[in-house]
């Protein structure tokens, strides 16, 4: 048997994998010995123009307040997506990607960096200079993280990303897949406890 692969699809930019930060690092720390955990970028709102409407900001931060109550996440409130913001997903996500492709080791530490920049900070990480910013932090060269990140090969590398999870029939984040050789195990859709996650994948790499 192959070795398992518990696939994360996730986004930068959704809120409630913001929440499920502290859970993920968990289940890596936790299971490294035992399975490789991939992050797949799921593609919330990749390609959104429009600016964020009045009621689209408020019914985002009503989603951001429940993160905050239900998981401790840091959230800076004040501010946040100001008027003119255009909730456009690709950049981070492509992003994280591109990081990848530069240090394969940096994809979720470029991941949660760009979460934290965005959802604590009040951050646009929708702008390629803070994007290439959070890169240099993390020990990327700056000018060699914008070159990657424009180029073609990062735009096929984040399209496929976003292919693979609607292959699966992904359509919400965080969601925790389980692959054993050929076989694919929902372990989580949505944000749920670390206890419930460990009960679910101990009971399928145990076979149950």
């Amino acid at each position: 048997m192959n070795e398992p692969v518990l696939w994360y699809f996730a986004d930068p930019m959704c809120s409630w994998c913001w929440g499920f930060s502290p859970i993920i690092e968990a289940l890596r720390e936790a299971y490294r010995p035992r399975l490789k955990i991939a992050l797949v970028l799921g593609g919330l709102r990749p390609g959104e123009t429009a600016p964020m409407t009045p009621a689209g900001r408020e019914e985002i931060l009503h989603h951001w307040h429940q993160v905050h109550e239900r998981t401790g996440q840091a959230f800076k409130f004040d501010g946040a997506m100001p008027a003119g913001f255009v909730y456009d997903t690709e950049p981070p996500s492509r992003a994280v990607v591109t990081a990848g492709s530069l240090a394969p080791d940096s994809v979720f530490s470029m991941f949660k960096a760009i979460q934290s920049a965005f959802y604590a900070e009040g951050r646009d990480v929708m702008q390629r200079d803070t994007l290439a910013g959070l890169a240099a932090e993390l020990g990327l060269d700056y000018a060699g993280f914008l070159q990657a990140f424009d180029s073609d090969e990062a735009h096929i590398r984040i399209r496929a990303h976003f292919k693979q999870a609607r292959q699966v029939g992904v359509r919400g984040f965080p969601t925790l897949i389980l692959q054993q050789d050929e076989n694919l195990h929902l372990i989580a859709n949505g944000w749920q406890p670390l206890d419930e996650i460990r009960e679910k994948l101990e009971a399928r790499l145990a076979g149950g």
